[in-house]
């Protein structure tokens, strides 16, 4: 049997990464993790945490209006974006040292540089801890990174990563993109108080989310003042005296500060050396796995965003335990990737488990849908117009609920909750045998009796 210098070598220590190897090395493995940029990978560092964060930070500005909503006098307020950014960084840099912290103290190595395959057991780093490093099981955690449009002046323009890191708070922003990051974004920048525009080439926002979901998503967000522009897209960028000018497909044009694209991410694969070692990628360009995360080389497994299954954190980090217990612990796991809940940080927030009702239809034919749409008791007491959307789909021949929907305060945390439920297999009927919490927005979930019929199909809606 060959001799190597580590049992797991990890690429990149993001959420995956790190839970495979602190695992791994909490089995007696011997594992090294490399990391070119900073521990705790993009959830941590420039992606789910920091926006939560800002979400916070931004949603200040309607609960000062709820306040003085409930007979409050609030003084004069002000936001102080440069000691906000301070106070961000310093929280950032004590989580990435706890990741560091508990891969020391599991026993893995950890190796700051960037790492790429030499053949199926040999890794060459380079950067601060250079040097070849021979492995049995190699694991790739690389994530992935966002990515820029190309057309005249694109460069112009700056993504998520940047976000994080503005040196001023801009007064005029034009978010581009559709997506949960957009739409985030878009709610934090005007939750600051900046004029916010949010761009997308398709005919509403949150593609993939059902219908209901999409468009009142939308209407909520005009409501706040956020302008929505649907249907078009860049033709080019220019930079001028008074900032930079956006023309679009349909020749209207915008004058903004900062232009945000997020059009969407790849799985980080560049340069790692995967062609030279025979891992393939697949139709999208990430690295194509198997149930049990492994590649196409027999030595080498993949996990999170760089496979572009379900990108979020949570799976990520599944998938690494599962990679763990699988080559480690001798008992086999495969991480399920059905019925995988998520939410979107928008203003309101969404929450979603399941099924779509055009996926419904399409995989079931017939289905039940309930729908409630209402101002939240928060908002009646002093006359505000914010509405929320709560959506089940069930499926008629065994009455199982296949989907839920939620658009309003709480909802990621609702969702969670409602997932546990969902995941079980649980029937309309026993959903409804659960009593109300009152009064709470999530009560509404489990009095719904009406099925909802669409107008256009026979019936009020």
């Amino acid at each position: 049997m060959a001799d190597y210098d580590f049992d797991l070598f990890v690429i990149g220590a993001g959420s995956g990464g790190v839970r495979a190897a602190r695992l791994a090395a909490l089995s007696g493995a011997k594992v090294a993790v490399a990391e070119e940029y900073r521990v705790g990978g993009t959830c941590v560092i420039r992606g789910c945490v920091p926006k939560k964060f800002m979400v916070y930070a931004s949603e200040v500005s309607s609960q000062l209006k709820t306040a003085k909503g409930y007979g409050w006098t609030v003084g004069e307020a002000s936001f102080d974006w440069k000691s906000f950014l301070h106070d961000k960084d310093v929280e950032i840099a004590r989580l990435s040292g706890i990741y560091v912290t508990n891969l020391q103290k599991a026993g893995a190595h950890l190796l700051h540089g960037k790492a790429r395959l030499l053949d199926t057991h040999t890794v060459e780093v380079e950067g601060k801890d250079a040097g070849r490093y021979t492995a049995r099981k190699i694991l790739i955690a690389t994530g992935g990174r966002p990515v820029k449009p190309d057309f005249p002046g694109a460069d112009l323009g700056i993504t998520s990563d940047e976000a994080f890191h503005l040196p001023t708070l801009p007064k005029r922003v034009l978010v581009v993109g559709g997506g949960y990051i957009a739409v985030e974004f878009a709610g934090i920048f005007n939750g600051l108080g900046v004029e916010t525009t949010l761009l997308y080439r398709g005919a509403n926002i949150l593609r993939g989310f059902d219908d209901d979901v999409r468009s009142h998503l939308a209407d909520e967000l005009e409501k706040r003042g956020i302008k929505v522009v649907l249907g078009c897209s860049h033709q080019s960028i220019e930079q001028t005296e008074a900032g930079l000018v956006s023309t679009l497909s349909n020749d209207l044009t915008f004058e903004t500060d900062v232009v945000m694209f997020a059009t969407g991410r790849e799985p980080y694969v560049e340069g790692l050396g995967l062609d030279t070692v025979g891992v393939e990628l697949n139709e999208r360009g990430a690295i194509a796995v198997n149930g049990q995360s492994r590649t196409s080389v027999e030595s080498i497994w993949a996990v999170g965003d760089v496979t572009d299954r379900i990108n979020l954190t949570p799976v990520a980090i599944r998938e690494g335990a599962a990679f763990a217990q699988t080559e480690f612990y001798n008992n086999p796991t495969a991480f399920d990737h059905d019925l995988v809940a998520s939410a979107v940080f928008s203003q309101p927030p969404v929450g979603v488990v399941g099924l779509s009702e055009a996926e419904a239809r399409h995989a079931f034919g017939k289905v039940d849908i309930y729908r409630s749409i209402f101002r939240p008791m928060k908002v009646t007491f002093y006359g505000g117009q914010d509405r929320c959307l709560i959506k089940l789909v069930v499926k008629q021949d065994d009455q199982k609920v296949v989907g839920v929907h939620v658009v309003g305060p709480d909802s990621p945390e609702i969702i969670q909750m409602a997932a546990i439920a969902v995941k079980m297999g649980v029937t309309k009927a026993q959903w409804d045998s659960t009593c109300a919490v009152h009064p709470t927005l999530a009560e509404e979930l489990v009095t719904m009796r009406e099925k909802y019929v669409p107008a256009e199909v026979g019936g009020a809606g």
